[in-house]
């Protein structure tokens, strides 16, 4: 991957369009460079304050995309996105978002909220960064409440007992339909943008996969010495036939000495070699998961060619048009003279002049 600069970072934001393929290519760079998290999130938000209306909710789209699956290897995106959400989301309601637009950036907050990517006060907050009316229920709940103290003192404590108890119910209902109908729109809705869950295995940093295999370089089974030590032992260790040849009980205490110390002797071996099937476990997991992400973006880089390739050949088309109308075009040397020696026309400051 490219060396991150806040220039390539803009240079990318401004190329960045409403595809799948797009965002997640985007978000893939960010995640790679997320030691850079405060430079990117500041950059994303300048840029969004200047981009079109259509294009900010691709810009939420990749934010969306970035906060889910940095997750796994840390919340700072999280954080740093949440810092500056409430003002990106005030001045798109601002400039004046449609009722669509609307309605995608309410399902992302549902699925941030489904999700507990936030608190659920900094989703209300979101909520009425988008539209202001979403902080109005609670108003008017409140009202009533308030007014019916006041003209029913008395029947008050039960009625709101039993009214409390059936909007906890209606809300738990609510909610569970919420979740199943989230979480079946983020695996089945091909048509909506937002980006869905990682995929299992994050691929990993290639510092981290560089450090992982120097590692084994030092395991158990490159360790000669301790090879050497267990190859030196006696016979008499392993094979039990041989006891019968004890004679008396000094060599049978010198014998069980040896024993002894052969048998912590492969216990430790036995543990690193243990340790280290793990580590070469995880550091195959590690291969297979930098190699599936790498092929991704091979596959992305080669449509990105062949899409430029084929803007490339129209540039040409439209040269060699503009080339050939050129060629067309009359040689105004060459046209006869049609003034027939009269005097030029006068300037502006003649014209003017008294």
């Amino acid at each position: 991957m490219s060396g991150f600069t806040e220039n390539a970072l803009i240079r990318k934001l401004q190329e960045l369009n409403s595809s799948q393929q797009s965002i997640q290519t985007l978000s893939l760079w960010l995640i790679h460079h997320r030691k850079h998290h405060a430079a990117i999130v500041k950059t994303w938000y300048k840029e969004l304050l200047k981009a079109k209306d259509s294009k900010q909710l691709t810009f939420m789209y990749l934010a969306n995309d970035v906060i889910q699956n940095s997750k796994k290897k840390g919340p700072e995106y999280g954080k740093e996105f949440g810092n500056v959400l409430v003002d990106a989301l005030k001045h798109m309601a601002k400039t004046g978002i449609n009722a669509k637009t609307k309605q995608s950036l309410h399902r992302i907050l549902t699925i941030w909220e489904e999700r507990a990517v936030y608190e659920p006060s900094k989703i209300q907050e979101f909520k009425v960064a988008v539209d202001p009316n979403d902080a109005e229920p609670g108003n008017v709940v409140k009202r009533k409440t308030v007014d019916t103290e006041e003209k029913e003192p008395e029947k008050k404590p039960k009625l709101e007992e039993k009214s409390k108890d059936k909007e906890k119910s209606k809300e738990k209902e609510k909610r569970e339909r919420r979740r199943s109908e989230s979480k079946s729109e983020s695996h089945n809705d091909s048509n909506s943008n937002v980006s869905p869950n990682t995929s299992p295995g994050d691929p990993p940093e290639p510092e981290e996969l560089i450090k992982a295999l120097l590692e084994l370089e030092s395991s158990a089974s490159s360790d000669e010495a301790v090879r050497e030590r267990i190859a030196s032992l006696p016979p008499e260790v392993s094979e039990v036939q041989l006891l019968s040849k004890l004679e008396d009980k000094e060599s049978a205490v010198s014998l069980s000495a040896i024993v002894n110390s052969a048998v912590e002797l492969l216990a430790e071996y036995n543990l690193r070699l243990s340790e280290e099937l793990d580590k070469r476990r995880k550091v195959a997991a590690m291969l297979r998961d930098f190699e599936q992400a790498q092929r991704e973006l091979a596959k992305q880089a080669e449509a990105k060619l062949e899409e430029y390739n084929i803007k490339l050949q129209k540039i040409y088309a439209v040269k060699s048009e503009v080339k050939s109308h050129i060629e067309n075009l009359p040689d105004v040397s060459r046209l006869p003279d049609v003034t027939g020696g009269l005097a030029p026309l006068p300037s502006a400051g003649d014209l003017f002049s008294v």
